[in-house]
């Protein structure tokens, strides 16, 4: 009676332990992190612009890095970038539904194309082509799901905002962003 008493005490102090290792290793070394999104490169790739009526656009190119520092994959959902002059919406990109193996870093590259008569509807926007200068607003944001080991599902979503200088006499731009993560 004595060695089982024993025996089964030994196997629930075994038990315990796996459980209290487990636990501490999810919420430590395993706890799903929030992916992120960086902004890599915007460039600008083409100005055509037709006047006195103001047809045209200007054409930026976009590389976005989603960045999943998890154990488990991210799967996102179809997104889109927002681009706004001056609080008005004036240009869109699709961002399509695709998967983020774990640990690793997957680059999003789109074109976005500015139409210039959305932009001539600003009063500000005669005064910042003579300066040749552009400030623009962005925001994308990617809904989606971490993995962790195909056990544990969590609803995840990271956002970016960025303001976004276009110079138009060097054909530059600038950018600086902050970043919302939820999980």
């Amino acid at each position: 009676m004595g060695k089982w008493k024993i025996c089964c005490l030994l196997s629930a102090i075994l038990v315990l332990i796996f459980v209290l290792v487990s636990v501490t290793l999810y919420f430590t070394l395993f706890k799903p992190k929030h992916p992120r999104i960086i902004l890599q490169s915007l460039t600008l790739e083409s100005i055509r612009l037709v006047f006195p009526d103001l047809k045209g656009n200007v054409t930026l190119g976009l590389t976005v890095t989603v960045d999943n520092p998890n154990y488990g994959g991210f799967k996102y959902d179809n997104g889109t970038a927002y681009v706004n002059y001056r609080g008005n919406l004036v240009a869109e990109a699709p961002i399509g539904t695709d998967s983020i193996s774990p640990r690793s870093k997957h680059n999003i590259s789109t074109s976005v194309i500015i139409f210039a008569d959305k932009l001539a509807v600003d009063n500000n926007f005669w005064s910042d082509l003579l300066i040749g200068a552009f400030n623009f607003t962005s925001s994308t944001s990617l809904h989606g799901k971490v993995k962790v080991f195909n056990i544990f599902k969590l609803k995840a979503s990271s956002s970016s905002d960025c303001n976004i200088s276009v110079f138009l006499h060097n054909q530059t731009t600038d950018s600086v962003c902050t970043y919302n993560i939820k999980l």
